[in-house]
């Protein structure tokens, strides 16, 4: 859906996933977020057994931004062993050696990955090729990109819906280049099928899914 605001906080998100309900979406089992006002809880407000995963590439450069040029080399080295690491344990005793490394320094950078590890680290609880899909936002930061470089140059737009039918085209075509395949999607939505089972059944006969 497209939707429009002057700003997001929970309220809106909570009108977009309302209404997403009531066209017929049932269920969603995964949903990666940048940690937008509110975003979250508006989910689990509407859907409360998504699993929601912050989006980790938001997190780093969020983190980056705060760091001192002449140690970010070094705290990317040690920042790679948290959200690159095989399991959820070896990732909290990377970050326990992070905080011990450069809690004093940068503590409110700490404190962001402490504070927001839940989120941060569902996709530990995935194999590695579920882990690609829900590891960031990237895909849809790009079909932003796509979409600003057509409205940035109206400067203006007469009312809501101009700018509405503007983006409309846009994504029509835009979408035209989505037609590469997932890779490894025959087995990603075996496993997922059988993480959420009864949420998520494959109709092996029309080779189809049911939610």
């Amino acid at each position: 859906g497209m939707y429009i605001s002057e700003s997001e906080g929970a309220n809106f998100w909570l009108q977009v996933l309302t209404h997403l309900n009531n066209r017929g979406l049932k269920d969603i089992l995964i949903a990666c977020t940048d940690n937008l006002t509110g975003f979250s809880e508006a989910i689990h407000s509407v859907y409360p057994k998504t699993d929601i995963q912050l989006c980790i590439v938001h997190q780093i450069r969020n983190s980056m931004k705060y760091v001192a040029s002449k140690d970010q080399k070094d705290f990317m080295k040690d920042l790679k062993l948290v959200y690159k690491a095989d399991t959820k344990d070896q990732a909290e005793t990377a970050l326990l050696d992070l905080e011990e490394k450069w809690g004093k320094k940068y503590p409110i950078v700490i404190r962001s990955w402490n504070d927001n590890w839940d989120r941060l680290s569902a996709y530990f609880e995935y194999t590695a090729p579920i882990r690609k899909l829900i590891y960031t936002t990237n895909a849809v930061e790009g079909f932003h990109r796509q979409v600003r470089k057509v409205t940035k140059t109206k400067g203006a737009f007469t009312n809501d819906m101009a700018l509405l039918k503007l983006v409309y085209l846009a994504t029509q075509r835009i979408e035209k280049k989505w037609n590469a395949p997932l890779q490894n999607w025959g087995l990603v939505v075996q496993q997922l099928a059988i993480k959420f089972e009864g949420r998520l059944e494959l109709d092996l006969a029309t080779n189809k899914m049911k939610s």
